[in-house]
């Protein structure tokens, strides 16, 4: 028997890994000349046979439920848009302020729990999305000692990551307190329309730009799928191998991504961050500690 979290930290470390693999990927491939569309559209299909085999998903009678398809569909939308925005800031504003952004998402369904589902929340957490807002606009701005004058796309696309993540958040809650429909057949449902929509929008890029399908895209967006898919998968692991303490595995997953970002962002990429960001990251990572334990 392991010992206590072991197994657990082990799923949040193999997460954190694929996490930041996937902005890895989507900047290795632009690099080499793949459009963004072109391998997000993979993905899917990739995340829709992950789900049928290794999640098992107990197929119902669909004529007979009552499904949530005003969740399903602004999620199988948002999806894939919100996929492409993330491959823009990782282009245009590096792979450290999008993770920063995508991490501190998670505002937007405290808020939502608030303001929704009518949960309480007390005044740590209150402090911590206060936090957690400064650290976005330090993470993801420039300085007034910076020599270069931000451009929109430098900080528009985190933004709307940012935002956008929080609604898919607040979505995928609401599908997992449905109690008609399976959790893993609501996923499953949900890729397999986000695969629709992604080849859609390819389709109409094809069509409209006479842009070319490469084989190596194909080979990029298999990849991603897999990394992508591996980041959901070992997430969910971590939270049934810690079920009693919930907090450890968040706590870990999104610092973790955040260090690992920036680290990788630095290192690999030559991104540069000003003090202004750097003390960004710091808040940041404070903003998860205290959502997660106060």
């Amino acid at each position: 028997m392991p010992i206590f979290g072991v197994e657990a930290m082990e799923y949040v470390f193999l997460s954190v890994i694929c996490s930041v693999t996937v902005s890895v990927i989507l900047k290795m491939a632009k690099q080499r000349g793949f459009r963004h569309l072109h391998l997000i559209v993979w993905n899917y299909p990739v995340a829709a046979l992950a789900t049928f085999l290794l999640l098992k998903p107990e197929i119902p009678d669909i004529s007979k439920l009552h499904l949530p398809w005003s969740l399903y569909l602004p999620l199988a939308v948002l999806l894939p848009v919100i996929f492409v925005c993330i491959a823009y800031a990782i282009e245009y504003s590096g792979i450290v302020r999008t993770e920063v952004a995508q991490r501190l998402s998670l505002f937007m369904p405290l808020l939502a729990a608030f303001f929704i589902f009518h949960e309480s929340i007390g005044e740590g957490k209150l402090i911590g999305i206060a936090i957690g807002l400064l650290a976005i606009v330090f993470s993801i701005g420039w300085s007034k000692q910076s020599k270069t004058v931000p451009s929109p796309k430098q900080w528009i696309y985190p933004l709307t990551v940012f935002l956008g993540m929080g609604v898919i958040d607040i979505l995928f809650k609401k599908v997992s307190l449905y109690q008609e429909a399976p959790y893993a057949f609501s996923m499953l449902l949900i890729f397999i329309l986000a695969m629709v929509v992604a080849f859609g929008l390819l389709g109409y890029r094809v069509w409209t730009a006479k842009e070319k399908i490469k084989r190596g895209a194909i080979f990029w967006g298999i990849l991603l799928g897999l990394f992508n898919f591996g980041n959901i998968l070992f997430y969910m692991k971590a939270h049934r191998a810690l079920s009693e303490s919930p907090s450890v595995v968040f706590t870990g997953m999104n610092i973790g991504v955040i260090l690992l970002g920036a680290l990788v962002g630095m290192l690999f990429f030559r991104e540069r961050l000003t003090v202004y960001n750097k003390v960004g990251l710091v808040l940041a990572m404070i903003s998860v500690l205290i959502i997660a334990y106060l």
